[in-house]
């Protein structure tokens, strides 16, 4: 029984990062459509929704970037989350470039204030973006290109980390392969969860089922597998962010978005059921459910290792490259400067995230929520 244990740990440790993707590699692909993107204005009318909550710093800035943004016909929402500093009165005064200010008088949290703006919109394809997310000149135009396939419901753009000291490594490195699996799940029945700081979908995905105590990346990609839609990735439409400016508070960041999505699936456990959603269903379970169940898993493999390392070579050294590996983490813990070697960095934040996880799991089982957000300073 121990045995079988060890295995059934050893693979829940390893399914949702390594055999997820290659069971994903081994189904077949939806069949694609042209996309070419031309030098005429299309006809397609876009609405850009800026979610924002107090953010008077920082709210210029983006709004000089979306203004600057290459497109004939896009109209530019701020979705004010009942912002109490200056934001609402600087966007105010973009009013006569178009600009509009949806408020939402109560702070209900994010999904709520991008409700105000979808209720106002007038665009065929609704665009979401965050304040932090600088999107490039073009981007707009390459979006729109992707729902010339009538069974597209939503593009996410592809999340490009700037570090403030260049690097690529641990959250980059990260980012990176999950563009990487998006690719794979895009291919097939579609991503499960978009970039919450940049991405579009077509009104009447957004309209009718909008969630507001679900991630509005979750919710739309859940609608649109509801609606016989896909939601793709764009690897040519990218949004670029910045660390945050105080890297303690990312591990908090992190917390929250876990409750966060956990509540979207206990919201919505049809999501799970295979016979409604197809392999929308089995990719929910492999890159979410399964992937919140690593910490679980490795406390599991972690335990039965020091019970069977007696039964053999195999098990004492399936013992040793743990002790190994945490034992670079602790490392990396204890002296913060050798978290800058690659070596350190990856194992500390896959165990960073994973304890994340296990912590968000417990708060959320004893009852707490998230549905108010402070966005990250970045």
């Amino acid at each position: 029984m121990l045995v079988f244990l060890f295995w059934f740990s050893t693979i829940g440790v390893l399914f949702s990062y390594f055999i997820y993707p290659l069971v994903l590699s081994a189904m077949s692909t939806r069949p694609q459509h042209s996309k070419a993107v031309t030098a005429s204005q299309p006809a397609t009318t876009v609405s850009l929704i800026i979610t924002a909550h107090n953010e008077a710093n920082r709210i210029r800035e983006k709004l000089e970037n979306s203004l600057a943004l290459d497109y004939a016909d896009l109209e530019i929402i701020i979705a004010s989350d009942a912002s109490s500093d200056e934001t609402d009165q600087i966007v105010r005064e973009y009013e006569k470039q178009g600009v509009k200010l949806a408020r939402a008088d109560d702070r209900k949290g994010k999904e709520y204030a991008q409700l105000q703006a979808i209720n106002v919109a007038t665009g065929e394809i609704l665009v979401f973006s965050d304040v932090a997310t600088s999107i490039p000149e073009d981007a707009i135009n390459r979006l729109v290109a992707y729902f010339e396939d009538p069974s597209v419901g939503a593009v996410s753009s592809e999340d490009r980390f700037v570090s403030r000291d260049g690097s690529i490594v641990g959250e980059g490195a990260y980012v990176r392969y999950e563009m990487w699996l998006r690719g794979l799940e895009s291919k097939r029945a579609g991503l499960v969860g978009l970039s919450g700081s940049f991405f579009a979908a077509r009104r009447e995905v957004c309209e009718g089922d909008w969630d507001i105590y679900s991630p509005s990346d979750f919710n739309t990609a859940l609608n649109c597998a509801r609606q016989g839609l896909i939601a793709v990735t764009a690897p040519d439409v990218l949004g670029y962010y910045r660390d945050v400016a105080d890297a303690s508070k990312e591990y908090e960041r992190k917390v929250r978005t876990i409750i966060r999505g956990l509540t979207a699936l206990s919201r919505h456990p049809e999501v799970l059921n295979p016979i409604r959603l197809g392999r929308f269903a089995f990719q929910v379970f492999g890159h979410k459910l399964m992937r919140w169940a690593v910490p679980w898993f490795q406390i599991l493999l972690f335990v039965l290792s020091c019970a069977l390392v007696e039964k053999g070579a195999f098990y004492a050294l399936a013992l040793i490259m743990q002790l190994a590996f945490y034992g670079v983490v602790a490392t990396g813990y204890f002296f913060p400067l050798l978290r800058k070697n690659v070596l350190v960095k990856i194992p500390y934040f896959f165990v960073q995230v994973n304890f994340a996880i296990a912590h968000a799991t417990v708060a959320f089982l004893g009852g707490k929520r998230m549905t108010v957000w402070a966005p990250s300073k970045r």
